[in-house]
C-alpha cells in the first residue's frame, strides 16, 4: 500500500474514532476495523480508484469495528473470529458453530452456507448471530478463501 493510501486510512480511522464516544473498546474497534477495511479495500482498487477503494474499505471496516468493539471485549472478539473461521473452513451448511464469552449473556453462533466458486476462490455466505447482554444482533456476509488459507470478507 502506498503512502497516500495509508494517509487516507489514517484520516478515516481518526475521524471514526472521534465519533466513537461510548468507551475505549468502541474506539479501538473503530480504528482496528478501519485499518483492516482499508487494507482490504486497497487490494480491490486499481490506479486512481485504489485511493477511493481504500477509503471505502476503511469506512466500512470502521463502522463494523465500532459496532462490535462497543460491546465485545478482546477475548470475545477473538472467540467470534475463531468461530467464523471454523464455520467457514469446516462447518456443514446450516449447522451453527457456537462461541461463548466469559460474561453472562455474551455469546454467538456462526452458520455457514454451502461452498461455491467465484473465479478461482471458494466462497461461502454466512450468518453471525451475536447475543450481547442477552439481546440478539445478526450480521450476514460472504467470505472467500484466499491462497494463504485465510477467509476474506467480500461484503
Amino acid at each position: 500500500m502506498r503512502l497516500g493510501s495509508w494517509c487516507v486510512v489514517g484520516v478515516v480511522a481518526a475521524t471514526l474514532a472521534g465519533c466513537a464516544s461510548a468507551g475505549p473498546n468502541e474506539g479501538l474497534g473503530t480504528v482496528g476495523g478501519a485499518l483492516v477495511g482499508g487494507v482490504i479495500g486497497n487490494q480491490f482498487g486499481s490506479g486512481s480508484g485504489r485511493v477511493a477503494a481504500t477509503a471505502a474499505g476503511a469506512l466500512i471496516g470502521g463502522l463494523v469495528g465500532q459496532s462490535v468493539g462497543r460491546s465485545l471485549d478482546d477475548r470475545e472478539q477473538q472467540r467470534a473470529r475463531e468461530a467464523e473461521f471454523q464455520a467457514l473452513e469446516y462447518g456443514r451448511p446450516g449447522s451453527p458453530i457456537d462461541w461463548r464469552g466469559d460474561r453472562a449473556g455474551y455469546r454467538g453462533e456462526v452458520t455457514p452456507g454451502p461452498r461455491y466458486r467465484v473465479n478461482a476462490y471458494d466462497c461461502r455466505d454466512y450468518t453471525h448471530r451475536i447475543w450481547i447482554n442477552g439481546e440478539p444482533e445478526v450480521a450476514r456476509g460472504t467470505a472467500c478463501r484466499q491462497e494463504d488459507g485465510t477467509w476474506r470478507p467480500i461484503n
